[in-house]
């Protein structure tokens, strides 16, 4: 058993919270914006798709990155960055040659061969690991249902496949729990857009609890994930982050969190569904449709996010050819006429397909039909969002650019300082993004 000092780390400590097991909480008052903890990524990987555009060690975005002389697929900043990387890029500099366009193991197998190569060099605890370590992880192994374990088992067999030569395995059971440790504890990087960047584990972060009312964010600078406070703590206060998409209604969200993370949510905001009433707004007719009719197209847009989600999952929504890119805005021109019948354009499920539709004119450079969908997006989001959204500031900085880019200087002066209002409390006035910013401001 660790002692008490060794579980404390600056002005936080591991507790054993009431209902939710490990948890972290505050030893001092922390102020708004106020840096709580920062981690380094246990492991880190980039995502396919970045790469060339971000450096695979440090993932910071670059022009004139170097390529990997083996593989010619791996880009790093300089000989430094290469160096540091190559313990875990080394995983799959081979396999990448020997397998070419057929080399396409998943972020989580990806991430959890790493997990398997540190813990063989570094069995001591790394500084990602100072209040929980990887072995310490839940699993959640007896609430996985038959199709989690399915999938784990598709994992496990995409891991030997592509990793046979650089890895010593432990038995299957043991690789079974490691995947759900992942599946549960496994972190995603964002940019300043929220577009994806990659997949980590920070041990000390995934101590955190959840919830609908986080008084924490996780925000990352490159591979470092660093916590702010986003509402006033005080000493003893338990330190909350939320582990979803907190714009939909209270039962969406504890259907997420039961079943990527196997409980469901009892934070104020889940008890009182105090904001329900105004994500789900139907429209005002003289002639109000049924409660029989709401429940119908609740059901219905469900079923077309599910839809999306399953697509995404899978790759097939942002195909690189036009054909399905079309189909795609259409469907959801399609889904929004249909929900428009009954929901305002307020309602969250309107948004989200909004914000489908916003997306696909972005990827075809549309970038009028881009601005239309955002502007309807953006004062309902501020209203369904907790303070300090990273999705409202990616929404704002998603405007501002568009903004800039039809010439519109006032609007897009606006947009971009109500993005950095927000990101210079949930990022820190120093991150490179906000740097940026300011930087797109000056040039125009």
């Amino acid at each position: 058993m660790r002692s008490e000092a060794a579980a404390q780390l600056g002005g936080l400590e591991m507790f054993a919270s009431a209902g939710k097991g490990r948890g972290l909480r505050a030893r001092q008052r922390f102020a708004v914006g106020e840096l709580l903890l920062s981690c380094p990524a246990y492991v880190a990987v980039l995502t396919v798709s970045e790469r060339g555009s971000h450096c695979d060690g440090c993932f910071a975005r670059k022009e004139g990155l170097s390529k990997c002389g083996r593989c010619k697929q791996a880009f790093y900043c300089n000989v430094e960055c290469q160096k540091e990387d190559w313990p875990m890029h080394k995983l799959e500099c081979a396999s990448m040659c020997t397998f070419g366009q057929n080399w396409h193991p998943s972020e989580t197998v990806r991430l959890t061969a790493r997990i398997l190569a540190k813990q063989k060099t570094h069995p001591e605890r790394t500084q990602s690991e100072r209040l929980l370590a990887v072995k310490e992880f839940e699993s959640h192994l007896d609430k996985l249902d038959n199709e989690k374990r399915e999938l784990i088992q598709n994992d496990i067999a995409a891991l030997h496949h592509f990793y046979s030569k650089h890895l010593d395995y432990p038995d299957n059971a043991a690789l079974v729990v490691l995947f759900a440790q992942v599946n549960c504890n496994g972190f995603t990087i964002e940019d300043e857009e929220l577009s994806h960047l990659g997949s980590a584990i920070f041990p000390d972060v995934a101590l955190m609890n959840h919830s609908c009312c986080p008084n924490v964010i996780v925000t990352y600078k490159g591979t470092l994930a660093e916590v702010r406070a986003v509402r006033e703590i005080e000493p003893g206060e338990e330190i909350f982050s939320s582990y979803i998409d907190l714009l939909y209604p209270t039962e969406d969200r504890n259907d997420r969190l039961r079943d990527s993370y196997f409980f469901s949510c009892d934070c104020r905001e889940c008890t009182t569904k105090e904001k329900d009433k105004q994500k789900l707004e139907i429209c005002k007719l003289n002639d109000p449709p049924s409660a029989e009719t709401v429940k119908d197209m609740i059901r219905y847009a469900r079923n077309v996010i599910e839809e999306f989600r399953r697509a995404k999952h899978y790759k097939y929504i942002l195909c690189l050819t036009l054909t399905p890119l079309v189909e795609l805005l259409e469907i959801c021109e399609l889904s929004l006429d249909k929900m428009g019948a009954v929901f305002e354009d307020s309602n969250v499920y309107m948004l989200h397909m909004m914000y489908q539709a916003m997306g696909v004119c972005l990827y075809v450079q549309d970038w009028e039909g881009a601005l239309c969908y955002g502007q309807k997006i953006i004062r309902p989001y501020s209203k369904h969002y907790p303070s300090y959204s990273l999705n409202v500031a990616s929404m704002w900085l998603k405007l501002g650019r568009l903004y800039m880019a039809l010439k519109n200087r006032t609007a897009g002066v606006k947009a971009l300082k109500r993005a950095i209002a927000i990101m210079e409390v949930a990022h820190g006035k120093d991150h490179p993004y906000i740097s940026e910013i300011k930087k797109e401001l000056e040039d125009h």
